[in-house]
C-alpha cells in the first residue's frame, strides 16, 4: 500500500514538473502584446485599418489566453502581474494618441484618458512613499473604463477599414469613454483619500 501511494505521488509529481516546464509561455505572450504596439502603431498611423484590425484582434486573443494559462495552470508570476496590465495599457495610449493625431478622435479626448491613468499612477506612487504600502487593485469602474476603451477602439477601426460599423459609434462612444474615465478617476481618487485619511487618523 505505502509502495502504491509513493508511486502514484511520483507520477504526480513528474506530472506537475512537465506542466510546470511551459509555465514561461504567458509571459512570452505578453511580452508579444508589447511587441506588437510598434506593427499596429505604424499600421494605424498609415491608415491601413485592416492591418490594424489583424494586430488589435492578435493582441486581444493573446491577452485572454495568456490570462487563461496564468488561472488554469497557476502559472502567475510577479514579472506577469507586472508587464501584463502595462502590455494593455500601452497597447490602448497609443491607439488613442495615433487617433488623435490622424485626427479621428478629438486632443481633449486623449488628454483626459492619458491623464486618468496617470492621476492613478501618480496617486498610487504618492501614497506608497508618503503614506504606506497597499495592493493595488483594479475598481469595477475602472475596468468598466478599460473595456469601453478596448470596444471604442475596435469599433472606429473596424468602421475606418470599411466593415459594417454604425457612423454614430464614435460619437456615441468618445462620450462613453469620457464619462466612465470621469467617474472612474474621480472613484479612485476618493478611494485614495478615504485610505490616506484611515491612515493617518
Amino acid at each position: 500500500m505505502g509502495r502504491r501511494r509513493q508511486r502514484l505521488n511520483e507520477q504526480v509529481g513528474t506530472q506537475v514538473r512537465e506542466i510546470n516546464r511551459w509555465r514561461w509561455i504567458p509571459n512570452a505572450l505578453t511580452f508579444l502584446r508589447l511587441l506588437l504596439i510598434v506593427p499596429f502603431a505604424i499600421a494605424l498611423y498609415h491608415e491601413e485599418y485592416r492591418t490594424a484590425l489583424l494586430v488589435f484582434v492578435v493582441a486581444a486573443l493573446s491577452d485572454g489566453f495568456d490570462g487563461f494559462l496564468a488561472r488554469q495552470f497557476d502559472w502567475k508570476s510577479r514579472v506577469g502581474a507586472i508587464a501584463d496590465p502595462l502590455a494593455d495599457k500601452g497597447l490602448l495610449i497609443t491607439a488613442y494618441l495615433i487617433l488623435t493625431l490622424t485626427g479621428i478622435l478629438p486632443v481633449w479626448l486623449f488628454v483626459l484618458v492619458l491623464g486618468r491613468d496617470l492621476l492613478i499612477v501618480g496617486g498610487a506612487l504618492a501614497f506608497h512613499y508618503f503614506i504606506g504600502r497597499f495592493e493595488m487593485a483594479p475598481s469595477l469602474l475602472g475596468k468598466l473604463n478599460t473595456l469601453v476603451q478596448i470596444v471604442v477602439v475596435l469599433a472606429i477601426v473596424v468602421y475606418q477599414a470599411g466593415l459594417p460599423m454604425p457612423a454614430w459609434a464614435l460619437p456615441c462612444g468618445i462620450w462613453l469613454v469620457t464619462a466612465t474615465a470621469v467617474i472612474s478617476g474621480l472613484h479612485y481618487t476618493l478611494v485614495w483619500a478615504r485610505r490616506a485619511w484611515q491612515a493617518t487618523h
